[in-house]
């Protein structure tokens, strides 16, 4: 990949990986327009990477709080808001990782089709769109139950579709909950960084089994774009998402998915 890919798709990624329109669906339409070849597994790599790094520092004090208080939940039996936030999080990435295990290569073959892609953007914005009006939005994330927690997490497992955006759908599940917005905006983006993880961590064993050379000037130009865009991009969406809604990022999301459908049917 030359520079140029590198800088715009980094900057693309980080600016799609946390608002609720599919990073997966743009980066298969700008390579597809700009007739670039496919990023690969390095790229794949650095961007988890900088979306991780990303989220980690908005949210480190929530981290870091929610860590301590984990810590203290299961070596002194201490429980507050924040230890069971932090145990939320686990549990809800539970089913997205036993769907990925379950269905990792025909997710990685057969639902890879640009049409599905367009099909669940455009499907799975209507859903947000139907969440973000119908519901009374009262509820923060530290109200949430267990059962509340599991839905939240089995829609997760459904991001595994690629157009579906792991927080669009995470977003939905907590608006259908009754979540005001900023509250599902920030369960979904604490809920990425487990996953994130894991998935890096699949990605980063299939690079070093694969022996592809490695340009780490490059790599570290991606972590840094994306990094720095995606962090940019939680930090504004969290400051508006109350006063635009949701409605915006559905309207995009079906232009998108029709633009999609126009180039690959």
């Amino acid at each position: 990949m030359e520079s140029l890919q590198i800088v715009i798709l980094a900057i693309v990624q980080g600016l799609t990986e946390f608002l609720p329109i599919s990073s997966s669906a743009h980066l298969i339409l700008v390579p597809v327009i700009l007739k670039w070849p496919d990023q690969g597994l390095v790229f794949d790599v650095a961007l988890h990477v900088g979306s991780l790094a990303a989220v980690m520092m908005y949210f480190r004090h929530e981290v870091i709080n929610m860590t301590g208080a984990w810590f203290g939940s299961v070596f002194k039996k201490q429980h507050n808001r924040n230890s069971r936030l932090a145990w939320w999080v686990i549990l809800g990435t539970i089913p997205a990782v036993i769907a990925g295990l379950l269905f990792k290569d025909v997710i990685e073959t057969d639902f890879r089709s640009p049409l599905i892609i367009a099909w669940a953007t455009i499907g799975f914005g209507v859903l947000l769109g139907v969440a973000d009006k119908i519901q009374r939005h009262t509820r923060d994330e530290y109200s949430m139950s267990v059962k509340d927690v599991l839905i939240v997490g089995l829609f997760q497992a459904l991001a595994l579709i690629p157009g579906t955006s792991r927080s669009g759908i995470t977003m939905t599940a907590g608006l259908f909950l009754g979540l005001n917005r900023d509250a599902a905006a920030r369960f979904s983006f604490l809920l990425s960084i487990p996953l994130i993880i894991a998935s890096g961590v699949f990605k980063a064993k299939d690079l070093i089994e694969s022996s592809l050379p490695v340009e780490w000037g490059l790599l570290v130009l991606a972590v840094v774009l994306s990094s720095i865009s995606a962090f940019i991009c939680i930090h504004f969406f969290l400051q508006l998402i109350n006063r635009v809604g949701m409605m915006p990022f559905v309207v995009y999301r079906l232009v998108l998915g029709v633009l999609l459908l126009y180039l690959f049917s």
